[in-house]
């Protein structure tokens, strides 16, 4: 029988989260066929494993994207409603993105994936190579811009995404084998869950 930890987060406790990063492969990147593409740009500069394709609930778009709940008196749309309409659902992809020591892998990622904004995002981004939406676009048509893809924004982030895309009890993904590479699984096939 599984026993809840002594105190909250007590099962991930000690996992140095600058050395991760939770990649999320949105639905629009689904839905375009460029998730090997996305992962595969990251995996050459920091290696990415434990890649899982989820079925978006309402509970994980709403706890991802608490930031956008919080502030959204500052957007034009109903930002619940958007959230649900883009995510709920839908299937995304999950990667984790693991850093040597002394990494700080949350910060390396998103440098990869550019601005939020396609549009205004380097040529050479993640998000400027292959992104089509802008903010302008987005927002005539009453939605948040699709852009692919995000990471984890920090050491914090990177644990509550973890929390909420795979779950405490995928902890082992987050030990690789000794002598593997940095990460215990590389990009591929989805893998099955231990």
């Amino acid at each position: 029988m599984k026993r809840r930890p002594r105190t909250s987060g007590g099962v991930l406790a000690g996992i140095d989260w600058s050395r991760w990063s939770v990649v999320l492969c949105k639905p629009d990147c689904v839905r375009r066929g460029l998730v090997d593409e996305v992962l595969g740009r990251i995996d050459a500069v920091v290696p990415v494993s434990g890649r899982q394709d989820v079925v978006v609930a309402d509970w994980q778009v709403f706890v991802h994207y608490w930031d956008l709940l919080v502030d959204r008196d500052w957007y034009d749309v109903d930002t619940p409603a958007v959230l649900r309409e883009m995510y709920a659902g839908k299937r995304v992809t999950v990667a984790l993105a693991h850093g040597p020591a002394g990494t700080d892998t949350p910060a390396l990622v998103r440098s990869l994936l550019g601005h939020f904004d396609p549009s205004q995002a380097a040529p050479d981004s993640i998000r400027g190579a292959l992104g089509t939406d802008s903010l302008t676009a987005a927002r005539a048509a009453g939605r948040l811009v699709e852009n692919l893809v995000h990471s984890s924004d920090d050491p914090a982030a990177t644990c509550r995404d973890f929390g909420t895309w795979y779950g405490a009890d995928q902890y082992r993904l987050l030990d690789p084998p000794p002598g593997a590479l940095p990460g215990p699984r590389r990009v591929g096939a989805p893998q099955p869950r231990p």
